[in-house]
């Protein structure tokens, strides 16, 4: 069984940054995806590319995954998942963004089968252990 531990930092090396995750908002309602092969839902966000700052991969994520065009976006702080299996213990670090967003593309260009804008966080978390923790600090750092 594995064991997943979500850890906040105010700053990390940037090298160690590998997610950008990206909490949404627009109209005062929350941005949530919908991945093609999964029947959950979760926040816009991904892996960082070769050669791009994580700044570039919050932006990119967020246009792919939401239609986004416009928009302002702010990063709230870093954070790590550490993930145990009782022999082997790897922790991975990303930063956390807040996102208004002002106007959408029509099209999606990427894995992401729907958005959906609601008053009301999801039942069901593509990542359950690790996204509502990431909601809980980015409202006791005041971002939401």
């Amino acid at each position: 069984m594995q064991n997943t531990k979500v850890n906040f930092y105010e700053s990390a090396n940037d090298e160690l940054l590998k997610f950008a995750v990206i909490i949404a908002k627009t109209d005062g309602k929350w941005v949530f995806c919908k991945h093609k092969q999964r029947d959950t839902y979760e926040v816009p966000g991904g892996h960082r590319e070769q050669n791009e700052t994580i700044d570039q991969t919050a932006r990119r994520e967020l246009y792919e995954e939401t239609g986004a065009t416009e928009f302002s976006i702010k990063p709230i702080c870093v954070y790590s998942v550490v993930k145990s299996d009782g022999e082997n213990t790897v922790e991975s670090f990303g930063m956390l963004y807040f996102a208004d967003i002002i106007e959408f593309e029509k099209e999606l260009h990427s894995e992401i089968e729907k958005i959906i804008i609601t008053d009301r966080l999801p039942e069901r978390w593509t990542y359950p252990d690790i996204q509502p923790k990431l909601m809980d600090e980015a409202k006791r750092r005041g971002f939401i």
